[in-house]
């Protein structure tokens, strides 16, 4: 009779090779399942990188560069809000409603060459602004992306919920009420002090900065949440005059400066204020880099004289570079910004100016009222009433706000 072959645990026996070979084959499949979820990760977008300040700034050392894309022409989902419908709308910014015909600029969807530009959830940022404050600070570019978010959260909030306040001042609030969520702009748009200050009468023959001073904006600001930036346009010029001391100060010092180094002076009082007032657990950063103006149509082949006016179709050489920006001071940007991410305070660039040079047919022209409506004469001169310099809503901005939006959800999930 054959005998039974008992298996103890001290035998290294059949069982045990059983257990082994198992317990392998788990491990196997827990790498597996791990292997594939970092690759479809990888595959699917924007929240790829082990570093959120990477995302997209560096271009091909990046998986997903938000900024390196092409724009798709799409009616079927954009605009993402009508320029009617927006309760808020800014007359200067409104071209449907001032005589523009061609409305395809309304249509067309910024996508990234290597991934999706997550969709605008108005809810889903409604409720990440609840019992807070998004403040954009700067001038009248950033003043119409401004503009450009209120419309779009404008629809997600009920009638009767949302206000807005304006008594003259620097600071614009909109409000909206069920989330107790503050969506503002301060008017500064040289960051630091300057003679044109005020939000209405501005402009001046002779602009002067107080490069060095910042704190008369800065305190309107100081608790807010989220903070965008942008500051270029008013620079525009060979040489700024800086005031040291006060503009009532007899013994005050005035000096003509090269514009680029007195931007670099003004960046340097704006970085260091935020190192030292900035609540870091708290408080995301961005800085919205040059829009691009289109004056001169002979930039993109069009005879010399011209401008945006009459222009439909948007610039199709991929990389176009007009000279509508400079590519100097967006260098002192990127400069200050590093220097701030060394220090360890993290300021997030949001690189509109590449995508927003292909637009040239994205301006209000003559369709649009700035305090009053354009007259018969000012509409029959183009040349020198066109506006090449804000963006028509629904339009460009939006799309600023749709990669402002990506970033603020990939800074949070971090």
């Amino acid at each position: 009779m054959a005998k039974k072959t008992t298996l103890s645990p001290d035998f290294p026996g059949t069982t045990m090779d059983i257990r082994c070979s198992f317990q392998s084959l788990i491990a196997l499949i827990v790498a597996a399942l791990v292997v594939g979820a970092v690759y479809l990760t990888t595959e699917c977008g924007y929240l790829v990188q082990e570093d959120d300040q990477k995302l997209g700034m560096k271009g091909s050392e990046e998986k997903c560069d938000l900024f390196s894309g092409k724009w798709v022409f799409d009616n079927k989902s954009y605009p993402l809000y009508r320029e009617e419908e927006c309760t808020f709308m800014s007359d200067q910014l409104a071209c449907g409603k001032f005589g523009r015909n061609n409305l395809d600029y309304q249509h067309w969807r910024w996508q990234p060459h290597h991934c999706d530009l997550p969709r605008f959830n108005a809810t889903a940022l409604l409720e990440r602004l609840r019992n807070k404050r998004l403040v954009f600070v700067g001038d009248s570019l950033n003043r119409g992306q401004w503009v450009s978010m209120v419309c779009l959260l404008d629809k997600a909030i009920a009638p009767g919920r949302k206000h807005m306040h304006n008594n003259g001042s620097a600071l614009i609030t909109f409000k909206a009420k069920d989330y107790n969520a503050r969506i503002e702009f301060y008017w500064a748009p040289l960051l630091v002090e300057s003679n044109s200050d005020d939000p209405v009468s501005h402009r001046l023959p002779d602009r002067i900065v107080r490069a060095q001073a910042i704190e008369k904006h800065a305190r309107h600001w100081t608790d807010a949440d989220i903070l965008v930036f942008n500051t270029y346009l008013w620079w525009r010029r060979p040489q700024m005059k800086v005031l040291w001391g006060s503009f009532n100060s007899s013994d005050a010092i005035y000096k003509k400066v090269n514009m680029l180094r007195s931007y670099e002076m003004a960046l340097k009082t704006w970085s260091d204020w935020l190192e030292i007032h900035v609540n870091r657990s708290k408080t995301q950063l961005f800085f919205m880099s040059m829009s691009p103006t289109h004056e001169r149509a002979e930039e993109w082949g069009k005879s010399i004289g011209g401008n945006c006016y009459n222009e439909t179709e948007m610039i199709v050489e991929e990389g176009y570079r007009g000279r509508g920006t400079d590519p100097k001071m967006m260098q002192i940007v990127e400069a200050t910004i590093d220097q701030l991410q060394r220090r360890g305070l993290n300021v997030q660039m949001i690189n509109i100016t590449q995508l927003s040079d292909y637009r040239k047919e994205g301006h209000p022209s003559i369709y649009r009222k700035q305090w009053e409506p354009l007259t018969q004469k000012q509409i029959s001169d183009p040349l020198s009433y066109a506006d090449c310099i804000h963006w028509c809503l629904p339009g460009v901005p939006d799309v600023w706000n749709e990669l402002l939006y990506a970033y603020i959800f990939n800074d949070a999930s971090n």
